[in-house]
C-alpha cells in the first residue's frame, strides 16, 4: 500500500455551525474559500473541500492522512452538475439510467472523465488520478442546500482518520478531526450509517474510489 499523507496537527478550534441558512451559507462561503468543511449525508459525515481546489483537496489528504492514491468521491447537486464532470452516456448510456433512477441516494457511480477536455474547470489531479471519477448525489436536505449554495462541486471522502469507522455525527468528526479541519456543519445523526454503493460502468468498472 502506497505511504499515507502525513496527518497534519491540529491548528485550531474547529467550529460547529448549526445546519439553518445561516450555517449553510457561512459554511458554502468557506468551502469556496479553500477551507475544510465536515457535513452531513444520509450515509455518513464527509469531509469536504472545492473538488477543483488542488490545496484544499490536498488538505483532505493531509487531515485524514489518506494514501495519495485513494480517489476521492465527487458530490454534486444533480445530474447536470455530473454531466460536466463525467461521462454518463457511456456504456450505453448505463450510468445516465442509474442515476435518474437513484439519485439523489447512496449511489456512486464511477464513469470516465468529462472535465479533461473543454473550457471549464478540471478537478483537481489528487481527486482521481486515473481517467474515472466516482459522482454522487447525496439524498440529505442539509448536503444538497450545501452544494446548491456553494456552487462548485465538493470532494468528500468519510470525515474521519483514514482507516477508522466512519463518523455519524458531529461530535464524531470533532473527536477524529478536531483542530484540523475549519468547521462541521450539525445535522444531527445520519438516517444509513454505511457508505454509499460503488458502481463501475463502462472502462471505469473495477476501478471504485476509496471512502
Amino acid at each position: 500500500m502506497p505511504p499515507a499523507h502525513e496527518e497534519s496537527a491540529p491548528q485550531t478550534a474547529t467550529e460547529v455551525l448549526e445546519a439553518d441558512a445561516d450555517g449553510i451559507r457561512a459554511a458554502a462561503d468557506l468551502l469556496r474559500d479553500g477551507e475544510l468543511v465536515a457535513f452531513p449525508t444520509e450515509t455518513v459525515y464527509g469531509l469536504g473541500a472545492c473538488a477543483f481546489d488542488e490545496e484544499a483537496v490536498g488538505a483532505v489528504f493531509r487531515a485524514k492522512g489518506r494514501p495519495s492514491t485513494d480517489p476521492l468521491i465527487v458530490h454534486v447537486a444533480g445530474v447536470g452538475a455530473a454531466e460536466a464532470l463525467g461521462d454518463l452516456h457511456t456504456d450505453g448510456g448505463l450510468a445516465r439510467m442509474l442515476v435518474e433512477a437513484f439519485w439523489p441516494g447512496p449511489l456512486t457511480v464511477v464513469v470516465p472523465r468529462s472535465d479533461v477536455e473543454g473550457p471549464g474547470p478540471r478537478l483537481a489531479t489528487a481527486v482521481s488520478p486515473t481517467q474515472t471519477v466516482g459522482l454522487r448525489c447525496p439524498a440529505h436536505d442539509v448536503a444538497l442546500e450545501l452544494l446548491r449554495t456553494a456552487g462548485v462541486p465538493v470532494a468528500a471522502p468519510s470525515a474521519n482518520r483514514f482507516g477508522r469507522v466512519s463518523p455519524t455525527s458531529a461530535q464524531h468528526v470533532l473527536a477524529e478531526l478536531g483542530g484540523r479541519i475549519r468547521c462541521v456543519l450539525d445535522g444531527g445523526s445520519t438516517p444509513l450509517g454505511v457508505e454509499s454503493t460503488v458502481v463501475g460502468v463502462g472502462e471505469a468498472a473495477g476501478c471504485p474510489p476509496g471512502s
